[in-house]
């Protein structure tokens, strides 16, 4: 059911820092097996996001809020990290309680694959957010001058394919070897989205990937000072990223979304997701759930455009299996969860 992917990773000191603010769940015996949602409740749960400029971070704030404003003797705090791959090996080390994360470094995570080879992390859905859109962001001088009229033109072109462990870069991975792209075929740099934006600026790159929510502030904020162009994925590249792995989908950015860019953009997108460790208590899986979905118009209220996405029938997209105590919301609200998605 769960497919495998390319990528790079490394931790980032913020596991230090997660360390030193978390309760590590308590050890099993040895030899003995760890029933799903079996683990204690937590009362201040750390919440692993991204960094300050991203989505993933104001939506943790925001679901924070939700627990300690409803759920009596429960908080939560939003954590800067290196997101989805560095949140899910801090699940699966104690450090975090939570984590937003792309689907596709949850589903290598959970077959132990790729950045997880040898060493899986059993990653549960409490719920699917919204698709991040893939981006490849240039400037409309570099695209002209260098004919990028499709996603494989750059080849032999100096690219940012995210920082080291983020899902931006496992996503780019995953394109590229989708494509049959090589990564000696383009010189790589691993730059978060603000060294991206500042080395486009610059002329120390020709293009790089934003693999984030639509309308996203960095992009735009790029657009204000600079002519951007956004590479469009061709049918045939679409269709081959699509129908390979990471559980990908076909996606429009509609013109306009961004200043000058007003035609369409052809792109892929990645469902995100928040999710917990196996041993999370599944009673309080289904009282986050539900707060969650009640008070749905605080997270609406830090990113807007997920809007459309923030109903619970969404979870029919997750990426690894639903966490009981969410399929027990789920089950209430009348929502079918697949047999591919149980437990």
């Amino acid at each position: 059911m769960r497919r495998p992917m390319l990528t790079l990773a490394a931790l980032p000191l913020s596991v230090l820092m997660l360390a030193s603010c978390a309760q590590p769940p308590e050890e099993p015996a040895e030899g003995e097996a760890v029933e799903l949602g079996s683990g204690p409740v937590q009362e201040q749960l750390n919440i692993a996001t991204g960094g300050s400029t991203g989505v993933y971070y104001p939506i943790g704030g925001a679901l924070g809020s939700i627990i300690e404003e409803n759920i009596d003797g429960q908080a939560g705090t939003a954590e800067t990290t290196g997101a989805s791959v560095e949140n899910i090996r801090l699940l699966g080390g104690g450090e975090a309680h939570m984590g937003i994360v792309q689907g596709d470094a949850a589903d290598q995570a959970f077959t132990g694959t790729a950045d997880f080879e040898g060493a899986p992390v059993e990653t549960y859905s409490l719920a699917v957010l919204y698709p991040n859109v893939f981006h490849a962001v240039t400037l409309q001088s570099t695209a002209e001058s260098e004919g990028l009229e499709c996603f494989s033109d750059v080849v032999g072109t100096r690219y940012s394919v995210g920082a080291v462990g983020s899902g931006n870069e496992a996503t780019t991975n995953q394109v590229f070897q989708s494509l049959e792209i090589a990564q000696d075929e383009i010189e790589m740099s691993q730059l978060g989205y603000a060294e991206t934006a500042a080395a486009l600026s610059n002329g120390q790159l020709e293009a790089g990937s934003w693999v984030v929510g639509q309308g996203h502030a960095g992009i735009t904020e790029l657009a204000t000072t600079e002519d951007i162009a956004i590479i469009d994925m061709c049918d045939d590249e679409r269709s081959a990223i699509v129908n390979g792995y990471g559980g990908y989908t076909e996606h429009t950015i509609p013109g306009g979304t961004y200043p000058d860019v007003d035609e369409d953009v052809q792109t892929i997108a990645v469902w995100n997701a928040l999710v917990v460790s196996g041993e999370f208590n599944e009673d309080q899986a289904y009282e986050i759930t539900s707060a969650m979905y009640e008070h749905i118009d605080q997270i609406v209220s830090v990113y807007g455009p997920g809007e459309e996405y923030l109903v619970p029938e969404t979870i029919e997209n997750s990426p690894v299996p639903v966490h009981p105590g969410a399929i027990r919301y789920y089950e209430e609200q009348g929502i079918e969860i697949p047999e591919d998605l149980r437990p």
